[in-house]
């Protein structure tokens, strides 16, 4: 009989479970039976409270990782008087740690086409995806155009492309290539807003 690891309730006992072998394991190896396991429950209670893996996933990375709420936020809150620059960088910050932090978990389901293929059909299932952030700061750079503190003839997801493809880069450049190959990203984000923005305002 399966007991629980602690009074915590069951739904956050299976994050704290697939959090772990998601870090520990990569995402291929978390499967719904051993995050169960981990979590001291029945792989049927799981799916009492979560839809699939997926959506354990997409809790995991924007419930449980330090700057996902963050990156979120700053990419949806109103800036008011904030310079465009300073949120840019702001948003660059959160997006490089984000990406640094959740790529390992992610990285093993690209070499099984046949599990990348059910991951990316889950996550469509429940209206998640890496591209929800994309779209995020889409619409963030649109206000900002209406607004008119961009220039007339900005493309504001190109330049949102832009700005997360860098992001992204700069978190394979460090997983694969080592910290020493890419900036602190203290230097890096300012300096991607500085130059975002200059072909923007």
């Amino acid at each position: 009989m399966l007991t629980p690891k602690s009074s915590r309730p069951t739904p956050e006992r299976l994050l704290d479970a697939a959090e772990t072998l998601m870090r520990t394991s990569g995402l291929a190896n978390a499967t719904t039976k051993a995050i169960a396991r981990e979590a001291g429950c029945s792989e049927a209670a799981l799916y009492k409270y979560f839809a699939n893996k997926e959506e354990l996933f997409v809790r995991v990375l924007m419930e449980r990782r330090p700057n996902a709420g963050a990156m979120m936020a700053a990419l949806t809150t109103d800036p008011g008087e904030q310079p465009v620059e300073e949120r840019l960088a702001e948003i660059a910050r959160h997006a490089s740690l984000f990406y640094a932090d959740a790529m390992p978990m992610a990285a093993s389901l690209f070499a099984d086409p046949v599990l990348l293929t059910r991951h990316r059909e889950g996550v469509r299932s429940i209206g998640a995806g890496p591209h929800i952030v994309l779209e995020a700061l889409t619409g963030h750079l649109l206000r900002e155009l209406e607004r008119g503190r961009l220039r007339p003839d900005a493309d504001p997801r190109a330049a949102a492309a832009l700005l997360l493809g860098a992001c992204f880069q700069r978190a394979f450049f460090l997983h694969f290539s080592g910290p020493d190959t890419v900036d602190p990203v203290e230097d890096f984000a300012p300096a991607l807003a500085r130059t975002v923005w200059a072909a923007l305002r």
